[in-house]
């Protein structure tokens, strides 16, 4: 597994990190614990040792399989937990809303840490920025906690450059977790620009396209209520199929160089500038079998162009950046 200093942190960090909000169940259709926790470990044989969860996966349920995997792990000194905080929740069925109040961190904290089964978090991470509480508030609480060693590496997730300006003028600032994939770089002349030049370590996510980048999928898949692709926009109508288009000329495309389309739109993501790791999603462990192929290899200048020419002839009708995509705030829930 190649591995990479984690910005300015004392984390050096596998290049490809198990991603667990399908682990959580919600938005992804249910979840089996005994096969969840094998995943984990499966993951950290194989050398990805950095965990990514967070609360709100399950509402608790993927940091707990996550701290049951890594006490089976036995290892915890091998291991590094990314979680993170600041998003609440509450009501049946459950809303979800930012909070990313000194309170609510601190609590957040707490219960994440008795979830985990450690006495410390080796990334704490802003789930989603929250323009209804001060950055300098939020900055300093994480702060508090990096100094008092509860967290080893202070990260954000979604913010853009000049939120993370704001941020490091009160705190360190060690990670910064976007959403990247073939069909969403819209943030590569932004938001990896700004880290790469300040020295700010990435972890991406959405790399594989909510798996539409597995090329596992045709015009007749579908997909029950509770999973998040029955309703989002990449996975309807017409732009379904342009986008499964280029999923064919990217497959061909991969197996020249003999791999798979998935392997290919990692490794596209790990050779963008500022890209410390991507996070590959998983629940069962035979998804991760593909990962070896991502590693100790490269795209050379005339494949990115292709790869890129392949994508933006296909898919003329790309779903659109949202700027306001995310959870809703407090002031619209209460």
């Amino acid at each position: 597994m190649e591995t990479i200093q984690l910005g300015t942190s004392d984390l050096k960090v596998p290049r490809i990190g198990l991603g667990t909000w399908a682990i959580g169940g919600t938005a992804w259709g249910g979840t089996d614990e005994k096969e969840s926790i094998q995943t984990i470990l499966r993951a950290l044989e194989m050398g990805m040792n950095l965990i990514d969860t967070a609360p709100v996966y399950g509402f608790g349920v993927s940091e707990e399989f996550c701290g049951k995997a890594v006490a089976e792990f036995g290892k915890r000194d091998q291991v590094m937990i990314a979680t993170k905080c600041g998003l609440e929740w509450g009501g049946d069925p459950k809303r979800v809303w930012r909070n990313s109040t000194r309170e609510r961190i601190l609590k957040e904290v707490d219960d994440s840490l008795r979830r985990l089964r450690t006495d410390y978090i080796d990334l704490y991470q802003i789930h989603w920025p929250d323009p209804e509480t001060p950055i300098e508030e939020t900055a300093e609480t994480l702060y508090q906690l990096y100094k008092a060693g509860k967290i080893r590496a202070i990260g954000v997730s979604n913010y853009n450059p000049e939120q993370m300006d704001e941020w490091r003028r009160v705190a360190p600032l060690h990670s910064n977790q976007p959403p990247l994939s073939l069909f969403t770089d819209h943030l590569k002349e932004t938001v990896f620009r700004y880290c790469k030049q300040h020295n700010i370590g990435t972890l991406t996510w959405g790399t594989l396209a909510h798996a539409l980048l597995t090329g596992k999928f045709d015009e007749n898949s579908t997909f029950p209520e509770d999973d998040l692709r029955h309703r989002h926009p990449m996975f309807q109508g017409e732009r379904f199929k342009q986008y499964l288009a280029a999923v064919e000329k990217l497959k061909q495309m991969a197996a020249g160089r003999g791999k798979t389309v998935a392997q290919l739109a990692v490794r596209w993501a790990l050779d963008q500038p500022g890209v410390s790791l991507v996070l590959w999603g998983a629940r069962r462990p035979d998804q991760l079998a593909e990962i070896e192929g991502v590693m100790n290899w490269n795209l050379s200048k005339d494949e990115l162009e292709q790869i890129e020419k392949i994508v933006s002839e296909t898919v003329t009708n790309p779903v659109p950046p949202n700027p306001n995509s995310g959870p809703p705030l407090r002031s619209a829930v209460k």
